[in-house]
């Protein structure tokens, strides 16, 4: 009896040795930062010097141009979210079948998800820019009329870019979801009578409810950080149409020089995206399917 007790401490203290790197690497660079951003949130004045208790949430609870930010970014979110489950299910499903050279689309489908957004966001500006954009050098060569959705859509142009970044990954975490799904499941339900259609909603569909919790979960925390889309290609513009809430707090510390708010503003914006997890993984687990 002595022995398997031995042995089991001498795992758990062998496990606890090899984690210790990534505990250090969470606490230096996670875990403090958010400390020192909640402690500056506190303080006001050019160099946060100066104390002001909660003074910056009540001031941005307040602030017409968070709240505006907040709005921007909750529209920028839900097409993100919605875009990235039907568009990259419907990719997924197209891909899962035994198409020719569908390895190839596959590739090629997850190539913008590697690149970086820097990269992404001054390719689609150098595209879509009214004046200077490639897209309409070659609608008006064509004869065709000339596009302008950086100023009649912004928010929604920049959407459609970040969902063709992403809809790659979401694309590959579906077909990972599909092919995990036993083949006899379907075989039984043709069997019964079942048409593709009364398959995809009776079986595909709710056994998919996992892969879809994670996509729309990580579409939610990304859409809420979302700030390269703004910055690169639109500048928060035109006027505050696609003002973001981490470009908000980015002009708000690093324009505005005041860190003290805009740390403020950080910390409301982290308490707004782990309400939306909780809630989602809450509503996950009462629809969670039992194989």
């Amino acid at each position: 009896m002595l022995r398997p007790r031995t042995l089991s401490g001498r795992y758990a203290r062998t496990a606890y040795l090899f984690l210790i790197p990534a505990i250090l690497f969470f606490a230096a660079f996670f875990y403090l930062p958010i400390g020192n951003v909640m402690a500056t949130s506190l303080r006001t004045g050019p160099q946060a010097d100066q104390w002001a208790g909660l003074g910056n949430y009540t001031q941005a609870l307040a602030d017409p141009a968070v709240r505006h930010s907040f709005l921007v970014t909750a529209v920028f979110s839900v097409i993100v979210v919605l875009g990235s489950i039907v568009l990259g299910l419907a990719l997924a499903l197209v891909l899962d079948q035994p198409l020719r050279g569908r390895v190839v689309f596959r590739v090629l489908l997850l190539v913008p998800y590697l690149t970086s957004v820097a990269i992404v966001g001054l390719l689609w500006r150098n595209i879509l820019d009214p004046e200077l954009g490639v897209l309409n050098r070659v609608l008006s060569a064509a004869g065709l009329p000339e596009q302008t959705w950086l100023n009649t859509s912004p928010l929604l142009t920049i959407a459609a870019v970040t969902l063709w970044q992403s809809v790659g990954y979401t694309m590959v975490l579906f077909l990972a979801g599909l092919q995990g799904i036993p083949e006899t499941y379907h075989e039984a339900a043709k069997i019964d009578g079942a048409d593709p259609w009364r398959r995809f909603w009776r079986i595909t569909l709710p056994l998919l409810a996992p892969t879809t919790l994670f996509v729309s979960v990580m579409a939610v925390i990304s859409g809420l950080q979302a700030f390269g889309q703004a910055y690169i290609i639109t500048n928060g513009g035109p006027g505050d149409a696609t003002d973001l809430s981490v470009f908000h707090i980015f002009n708000v510390a690093f324009r505005a020089r005041d860190f003290g708010y805009s740390s403020a503003q950080s910390v409301l914006l982290l308490i707004v995206i782990v309400a939306f997890t909780l809630v989602q993984l809450r509503a996950g687990r009462r629809g969670e399917v039992t194989y």
